[in-house]
C-alpha cells in the first residue's frame, strides 16, 4: 500500500528575493520525489512566513487538520530540514508532536531516519548550518556598512534635502537637493537666532512648504550630516566617533553646533509656542510693567471694529491698546538708525573690527589643528604600547576617551569659528542700508522677519513704562549707533 504525504512548502518573502527560493520550483521537486517513491499526494501547503517559530498562520491549519484526521497521513515533506523549523528545540517537540499524530516529517534532500539517535546531532546540523550562514552574512554586511562609514561615505538612502546620485563609473553618492536643502537651512539658522519656539519654526517651515513629520524633523536638527560629517557609531572597544564625510555640508559646522547648543538649553531663552498673529509682533518679548510676566493678545469687539490688546492675564490686569504699543516701539527702532553723515565711518570701523576678528579667529584655528594634531599622535602612542603589551587594555580605554574627548572639543571650537568668504564691505554696507529702514523694515515685513529683527536688536525680554520701552539690556552694536547717533547731534549742536 503506497504511502499518503501532505507537501509542505514554504518561502519567506526575503529568501525568494535574496536566495532564489520559489514555491513553483519546491512543488516540482517534492512531487517528483513522490512520483519516484509511489507515493500519493493529499494536499499541498503553501506557507510565507518565517521558520524561526511555528507561529505560522498555514502550519497551524495543517496541525488542525492532522489532528481532525489521525492516521490518515504517513508524512509531510518538504525540500530541506530548515523549511521545517530553524530552532532545534522547537523542532524537536515539533517532530514528537507528529509522532503522536502518527506522522513522520522528511526533508527529500536530506533524509534522516530519526529513529536513530545519533541522526539527531545531524539533525541539529542542518538545522544550525543556514542561521549561522544568515549571521555570517549580517556580519559581513554590518562590516562593510561600517568601513563605508569610516572612509565618510553615506550608506543607504539618502535622507531628507538630499538625493541618491551615481558618477559615471557607478560609484553611489549624495547630494543636497536644491529645494529641500534651502527649507533645511532656513530651519537651521532659524534655531540658531532663537527667537521663535521650535514648534513655531516647526509651523512656519511647513508653510514655506517643508514636507516632513515633527518628530523627523527633530531627528535632522541632532544629525551631524547635514554638516558634513558622517557618525561612526560605538563598536566594542572602538568609540563612537565623526568622520568627515564624502558628501557636500548643507550648513556650516559652527551653524549646526549653535542649533545644539539651542537644543540642549544653553542659550535658550523664552519663546511663545502659540503662533502669533499680525496684530502682536511683540507677543513673547513684552513684559508687564507691574508684575514683569510675559503679555498676551486678545481682541475685543467694539461698536463698528475689533480692537486689540496686550494684557496680563494675572490679578494686575495691565493692558495696552497694541496699536499704540506697535506704533511707539517702531518710534523706538528708528531711534538706533545710524545716521547718513557717519555711515562711511560705521563701515570702517566694522570692516578693520571684521579683520582684527578674522586674524584673531584664524590664529585660534591654527592652534586648535595643531593640539588636534598631537592628540592624535599620543592616541597612537598609547594604540601601540597597547599592541605590545606595555600597557593593560583599561588603561588604554581611559587616555583614548579623554583624547577623544579633548579632540572632540577641539573640533567643536573649529566648527563654531565660521568665516566669511563673501564680500564683507559689500555685506557690511547692506547691513547699514537696511538700518537707515528699521522702522520701515519692521512695519513692512513678514512676521516672521519683523520677530527676527526685534529678537536681534532685545536679547532680552522689554517692558513699557510711561509711552517708553525698558529694557536691561540692546544689541551692542545698536547701542554704539544710538550713542554716537546722540554724540554727533550734540556736536552739531555745540553742546
Amino acid at each position: 500500500m503506497s504511502k499518503i504525504a501532505d507537501l509542505y512548502i514554504r518561502v519567506s518573502t526575503d529568501e525568494q528575493a535574496e536566495k532564489g527560493f520559489s514555491q513553483r520550483n519546491q512543488e516540482e521537486m517534492l512531487r517528483k520525489y513522490c512520483s519516484i517513491n509511489h507515493m500519493e499526494i493529499r494536499n499541498v501547503i503553501y506557507e510565507d512566513h518565517s521558520a524561526k517559530t511555528f507561529n505560522r498562520p498555514q502550519w497551524k491549519k495543517l496541525l488542525v487538520n492532522l489532528k481532525k484526521h489521525k492516521n490518515k497521513v504517513d508524512l509531510i515533506l518538504f525540500m530541506k530540514w530548515d523549511r521545517f523549523s530553524r530552532n532545534a528545540g522547537d523542532a524537536y517537540q515539533m517532530i514528537n508532536l507528529l509522532r503522536k499524530l502518527g506522522v513522520e516529517p522528511q526533508a527529500i534532500e536530506q533524509p534522516l531516519d530519526l529513529s536513530v539517535p545519533e541522526n539527531k546531532m545531524m539533525l541539529a546540523f542542518y538545522l544550525a548550518a543556514p542561521e549561522v550562514e544568515n549571521d555570517r552574512r549580517a556580519l559581513n554586511t554590518f562590516q562593510g556598512l561600517r568601513r563605508g562609514k569610516k572612509e565618510g561615505r553615506h550608506m543607504g538612502m539618502a535622507p531628507y534635502g538630499y538625493v541618491n546620485k551615481a558618477t559615471e563609473d557607478g560609484k553611489k553618492y549624495i547630494a543636497p537637493e536644491p529645494k529641500a536643502a534651502t527649507q533645511l537651512i532656513w530651519v537651521f539658522e532659524q534655531i540658531a537666532k532663537n527667537a521663535f519656539s521650535t514648534e513655531s519654526i516647526y509651523q512656519m517651515a511647513k508653510e514655506k512648504g517643508l514636507r516632513i513629520a515633527k518628530s523627523n524633523l527633530w531627528v535632522i536638527l541632532r544629525n551631524p550630516l547635514y554638516c558634513g560629517k558622517i557618525v561612526v557609531p560605538k563598536y566594542k572597544d572602538e568609540e563612537a566617533r565623526w568622520v568627515d564625510g564624502q558628501h557636500e555640508a548643507i550648513i556650516s559646522e559652527g551653524l549646526f553646533y549653535r542649533v545644539q547648543d539651542v537644543l540642549d538649553g544653553k542659550s535658550r531663552t523664552y519663546r511663545p509656542k502659540v503662533r502669533t498673529i499680525e496684530n502682536f509682533p511683540l507677543r513673547g518679548f513684552f513684559q508687564c510693567p507691574q508684575c514683569e510676566r510675559k503679555l498676551t493678545g486678545s481682541k475685543c469687539k467694539g461698536r463698528n471694529k475689533y480692537y486689540y490688546y496686550y494684557h496680563c492675564d494675572k490679578l494686575c490686569k495691565w493692558r495696552v491698546n497694541s496699536e499704540i504699543a506697535n506704533r511707539i516701539f517702531i518710534d523706538q527702532l528708528n531711534k538706533f538708525k545710524p545716521l547718513e553723515p557717519v555711515k562711511k565711518l560705521y563701515t570702517a570701523v566694522l570692516l578693520e573690527a571684521y579683520r582684527e576678528h578674522t586674524g584673531i579667529i584664524a590664529n585660534e584655528k591654527r592652534k586648535s589643528l595643531e593640539q588636534i594634531s598631537e592628540y592624535e599622535k599620543k592616541l597612537s602612542v598609547a594604540r601601540n604600547l597597547l599592541v605590545t603589551e606595555k600597557i593593560e587594555v583599561d588603561d588604554y580605554n581611559l587616555m583614548k576617551k579623554e583624547y577623544n574627548g579633548i579632540i572632540s572639543k577641539l573640533e567643536k571650537q573649529i566648527g563654531n569659528a565660521d568665516d566669511d568668504k563673501g564680500n564683507i564691505e559689500q555685506l557690511m554696507n547692506t547691513g547699514l542700508e537696511n538700518l537707515l529702514k528699521l522702522g520701515e523694515a519692521c512695519e513692512n515685513s513678514s512676521l516672521a522677519d519683523t520677530r527676527e529683527l526685534i529678537g536681534l536688536i532685545y536679547p532680552e525680554n522689554f517692558t513699557f513704562r510711561e509711552n517708553q520701552f525698558q529694557t536691561t539690556r540692546i544689541n551692542e552694536i545698536v547701542n554704539c549707533i544710538y550713542l554716537v547717533n546722540n554724540r554727533f547731534r550734540a556736536y552739531k549742536k555745540g553742546i
